[in-house]
């Protein structure tokens, strides 16, 4: 089995100046059953079917499986997905040995920046740039999928 580590925090700061790379991303979920999630994302030109499960207890690794499909697919399957469509632009910034992922989300969740870094093990240190803010591992409110039911615009 595959697991994902990894950690999110707010971005608060410019973070641009760094970016090597940003791709569009459209989401959509098949299920949002907090034990598991079923993610269908066209990335640019390519597009994959992930399955995550439920998080450890600080949320910072769970299980991912992840497989490309065709776009043509892809699109199919966003119109089976349930409804709340995650629209977002994704920046690649390296800092030090890592890169953190910037998703900028649009729609619904216009306003609202996610960094997320991926790690090797769960103790992992790594640099903090200026713009990282306040740490959200773990904090389902900012899960893609919950994001997709809930978007952080109408959130009180």
């Amino acid at each position: 089995m595959a697991y994902e580590i990894e950690r999110k925090f707010l971005v608060h700061g410019d973070f641009r100046p760094f970016v090597l790379k940003s791709l569009s991303i459209k989401q959509g979920y098949l299920s949002t059953h907090p034990e598991r999630s079923v993610r269908i994302r066209i990335q640019d030109n390519e597009a994959f079917l992930t399955i995550k499960g439920k998080g450890n207890d600080a949320g910072s690794t769970r299980f991912e499986w992840e497989k490309e499909i065709a776009v043509k697919d892809a699109n199919e399957l966003l119109r089976l997905c349930e409804s709340g469509i995650i629209d977002k632009i994704r920046h690649l910034v390296p800092v030090g040995k890592y890169a953190f992922e910037v998703d900028e989300f649009l729609g619904d969740n216009a306003g609202l920046l996610v960094a997320e870094i991926e790690l090797p093990t769960e103790d992992t240190s790594f640099e903090h740039p200026a713009w990282l803010g306040r740490e959200v591992t773990g904090d389902v409110r900012y899960y893609n999928a919950y994001l997709s039911q809930h978007p952080s615009t109408k959130w009180e």
